[in-house]
């Protein structure tokens, strides 16, 4: 009896869905429970994982960089990768508005480099707003390659080797958008964390030189 009484029970239970409907209004997106990692029964586990982090707290960035126990690290690391790209994408719109290409002309930072697009058969200049579009869809591309991302549980070597190529790429939107649209660049970092996020991930793991890492971002002393 007790069985069937704790049966009926967990039948009587809602179904949670942990889907935004259409139509939902945007205060009401992702308004349901958190779900702890091991519970999460689906090969976008991670990913889920990662964006539920964020929503919790986007300004926690040791919290939503550390993996679960026993998480595999290359797939920890290319998973965040995904995710940066992604919201990089809410720097491109802005800087469509304000990137004008006949002033930015070249993909710059500072005076000291004019970085190539590399997304050409031979890289070459492309304006600033160019490149950045190109580098976004050139790394998605990548990302989701069957060839050399087949799984979204775990990463062969030979790619890992990949990540910190597109890490390099993608950080010169942060750096372009700091030191030529710094107003854009602080209203975005301000919603986001999102640059911070990204120095802290590519320290960590060793993705990025330190001598590359030209937009100031205070880091915790104990974890830089």
């Amino acid at each position: 009896n007790h069985k069937m009484a704790a049966t009926s029970a967990e039948e009587s239970q809602p179904k949670i869905v942990r889907r935004n409907r259409p139509g939902t209004r945007a205060d009401d997106m992702y308004a349901w429970p958190e779900q702890d990692f091991n519970d999460m029964e689906t090969v976008l586990a991670v990913q889920q994982y990662i964006q539920q982090l964020i929503r919790k707290d986007h300004t926690d960035v040791e919290a939503i960089l550390d993996p679960p126990p026993g998480q595999d690290e290359a797939a920890w690391k290319y998973e965040h990768l995904r995710q940066f790209c992604n919201e990089l994408n809410g720097i491109a719109i802005r800087l469509q508005d304000e990137c004008d290409p006949k002033v930015c002309k070249q993909m710059t930072a500072t005076e000291q480099w004019i970085f190539l697009c590399a997304v050409h058969r031979e890289p070459k200049e492309c304006s600033a707003l160019d490149y950045t579009l190109h580098t976004l869809h050139g790394a998605s591309s990548l990302l989701n390659s069957n060839k050399h991302f087949p799984s979204r549980v775990s990463v062969k070597e030979s790619s890992v080797q990949r990540l910190s190529s597109v890490a390099r790429r993608i950080y010169r939107i942060f750096s372009h958008a700091f030191f030529h649209h710094r107003t854009l660049f602080d209203e975005f970092e301000e919603k986001t964390y999102l640059c911070k996020r990204f120095t802290r991930y590519v320290t960590k793991y060793g993705l990025m030189s330190a001598e590359n890492l030209i937009v100031p971002m205070e880091l915790d002393e104990s974890t830089a």
